[in-house]
């Protein structure tokens, strides 16, 4: 199947996206067929901190009919703070959406999850991802560290450079959520993907792209 992405938003999230599926398609030994069109950074998060939703499922409409011409044959929005609008771009959009939110929250209700913790933008995380995680309770960062994790991922989505300076935000308020009760800690920005891994983690983390991507991998 022909998957379509919605990338560059921002830059590293999209290569996140585009290096795994490679790696799933050549796991599977099959083809994989592919097109990616570009959105604006600065445009979605200027959309997401106004909520303007019509504005940015315009943007996602109109792409979605390049990907379509294109010969894809499903949508994928690469970008979690993207999906603020997903909803209401699912019920316009030319092609099937693969929605992040209902596969993680499948993922996390099938693997017993309870409380977890949430990084990524102020709107991501105070809306618990837009309310779609429901019965998990979703804990944000508390009192200033909420602004200083959002300030942090909006510097990493924009430049797509992580630094030692990022990396220390995003640790300290993990440690925070679990310190509190949290389980594990949702990367809830795909740009994290580029400074944070469950891998190195010192604290359990839910790789929120990954989980989307191997829902998108069965339509290789």
């Amino acid at each position: 199947m022909h998957i379509g992405l919605i990338g560059g938003i921002g830059p590293a999230a999209t290569d996140f996206y585009y290096r795994k599926l490679i790696g799933a398609a050549a796991a599977i030994k099959k083809d994989l067929e592919l097109t990616i069109v570009h959105a604006d950074t600065s445009t979605l998060l200027a959309n997401l901190i106004g909520n303007n939703e019509a504005a940015q499922c315009a943007i996602y409409a109109t792409l979605t009919d390049r990907l379509a011409a294109a010969g894809a044959q499903n949508v994928v929005v690469t970008s979690i703070a993207g999906h603020f609008c997903i909803d209401r771009f699912t019920e316009i959009s030319a092609l099937p959406v693969i929605d992040l939110t209902k596969v993680l929250s499948s993922w996390l209700q099938e693997n017993g999850m309870q409380t977890v913790g949430i990084l990524g933008t102020e709107t991501v995380m105070s809306s618990a991802m837009y309310g779609k995680l429901a019965p998990v309770d979703v804990r944000a960062p508390g009192g200033d560290s909420l602004h200083q994790v959002h300030e942090a991922y909006i510097t990493l989505a924009r430049t797509g450079q992580p630094t030692d300076a990022l990396h220390k935000v995003f640790l300290e308020a993990g440690k925070r959520l679990i310190s509190d009760g949290a389980e594990a800690v949702l990367l809830g920005g795909t740009d994290l993907n580029a400074i944070m891994s469950p891998e190195t983690s010192p604290f359990p983390l839910v790789d929120c792209a990954s989980i989307h991507i191997e829902e998108i991998a069965r339509f290789i």
